[in-house]
């Protein structure tokens, strides 16, 4: 295969190649740069630092020659701008950090350097990872002088969602072979449903939060994004295990090889199918694309179990109650004092703190540290922050009585396709796209989303599939064995 077809393989592939020598990691790397610069009016990347891609791939050519490198070695990548990085600044997408950058790795972007993978640069996202249609980016993509949304490849009219849509649209567009992203209450499921990947939020705690910037902490969780399970197999294998030293959130479980599982049978495999994901907001063509792929799944082998998750519609006042109040909490630290912005004039310290956050901020960060510090005060935590709690271990609960009846559960990503930049203003309509993700991000649960289908418009439609602690190789392979039947995930989108 020539170098001008390298963006056509999976991550797997382009490991295959580079490990026999047909390609170099410097040749990749440069076709994927050329790519990100051909496809910039996406609006995916906010930084690329080509010498420090080149750097990165010659130093991985060098392990492929003395035989010492990883099957991952050469493969390029790109990291969310969420993630700290030495060779390039790292924003969160806010006005707050522009410019910043940061004197060490993240422990996920360390784990995948580690592993001999190349970056790329940084990809856009939601301020401080706060949206679900990538519209809320204050950092003007690279090729822009101002802050753009980012669009989405089958139809650039339409957002990728939120908050990876940088990383969601990279993948889909081929402009990175595979990606990371974040999921605190779907950011990962749902822009994958939407660009038409596949990508996986792991267990709660099984890939450092280190160096990530912290949105709502119980809930954040790193993951990768692929056009395949394979692909999110490969790097979750990278991504996760202890570190204990680091983050005080951080399972002590150990790093776990996911691709050893890819082939086994799902034959008997039971997947629960909760009544409540298949309401009136499901959207019909999205409906038709999940019946459809369900149907793949008894072919297979696998058996269909009604289930119940009854409290799946409280999914969405207990997240919007918690996350925001773990939100105000986290970003206090942003006032001008230590880093980031500060307001070029004020007249006395509290001053400056007010100017400089309400520069700093774009108006969704400010509406969740507001609706944060309200039902923290005092008289409201009560009633609203400590009852949302106690529905959070309710939700959890139900998820376990729901898996003594089946191995992995089944549903829509998201109601819908992706909809028109601009068409969801209101913001409650935005936070009640996130119905069918926030019950897993609650209970803590791993989750994934896969290609499986096409909507009206021929927008992509995905199936999320939700395991119990620890199964990610369980989902991942329930994924792979799909796409290996179907050839979803192998659509791209039209000029890319």
């Amino acid at each position: 295969m020539s170098t001008t077809d390298l963006h056509h393989l999976g991550v797997a592939e382009l490991a295959a190649q580079l490990k026999n020598k047909q390609v170099s990691a410097v040749e990749a790397a440069q076709h994927f740069l050329a790519r990100a610069q051909q496809h910039q009016h996406l609006g995916a990347f906010v930084a690329i630092n080509e010498y420090a891609t080149l750097a990165q791939a010659k130093a991985a050519d060098a392990l492929i020659a003395a035989g010492q490198g990883g099957r991952l070695a050469g493969v390029p990548m790109a990291h969310k701008d969420i993630f700290v990085t030495k060779d390039f600044p790292t924003t969160a997408a806010s006005k707050m950090l522009q410019g910043y950058q940061s004197p060490f790795d993240a422990t996920v972007v360390r784990k995948l350097a580690d592993a001999g993978m190349v970056t790329l640069g940084k990809l856009n996202c939601d301020e401080f990872a706060m949206g679900g249609a990538n519209e809320n980016s204050a950092i003007a993509p690279v090729g822009f002088a101002e802050p753009q949304p980012v669009r989405n490849p089958w139809n650039t009219e339409r957002v990728p969602g939120g908050s990876s849509g940088g990383s969601a649209a990279a993948v889909a567009a081929r402009l990175a072979p595979a990606v990371t992203g974040t999921d605190t209450g779907g950011s990962i499921r749902q822009p994958a449903s939407f660009c038409g990947i596949t990508g996986i939020k792991p267990t709660y705690g099984r890939a450092s939060r280190y160096g990530m910037i912290a949105f709502a902490s119980s809930l954040d969780q790193a993951g990768p994004m692929g056009r395949s399970a394979e692909d999110c197999a490969l790097l979750l294998s990278e991504m996760c295990g202890p570190d204990l030293d680091r983050d005080s959130t951080s399972l002590d479980h150990p790093a776990e090889d996911f691709t050893l599982q890819l082939n086994d049978s799902i034959e008997g495999l039971r997947i629960g199918i909760p009544a409540e994901f298949f309401g009136e907001g499901l959207s019909a063509d999205v409906r038709a694309a999940v019946d459809a792929a369900l149907k793949e799944y008894e072919k297979l082998g696998a058996k269909l179990v009604p289930i119940s998750l009854p409290r799946t519609e409280l999914s969405v006042p207990v997240y919007y109650i918690l996350a925001p109040a773990e939100a105000s909490s986290n970003l206090s630290r942003f006032d001008g004092v230590k880093f980031g912005h500060r307001a070029a004039k004020f007249s006395d310290l509290n001053d400056m703190y007010k100017k400089t956050r309400a520069e700093g901020f774009g108006d969704e960060v400010k509406r969740r540290i507001m609706i944060g510090a309200y039902v923290l005060s005092e008289g409201y935590y009560d009633a609203y922050y400590l009852q949302a709690q106690k529905i959070r271990r309710m939700i959890a609960d139900d998820f376990q009585a729901a898996f003594k009846e089946c191995d992995v559960i089944a549903g829509a990503a998201a109601p819908t396709t992706a909809w028109a930049i601009g068409g969801k203003a209101d913001p409650v309509s935005n936070y009640l796209a996130d119905v069918f993700t926030l019950p897993a991000s609650l209970a803590g649960l791993p989750g994934l989303s896969l290609p499986a289908g096409f909507g009206d418009g021929g927008m992509p439609v995905g199936l999320q599939l939700i395991g119990n602690y620890f199964a990610e190789a369980k989902l991942l392979n329930a994924a792979h064995r799909f796409q290996q039947a179907t050839d979803f995930h192998l659509q791209r989108p039209a000029g890319f």
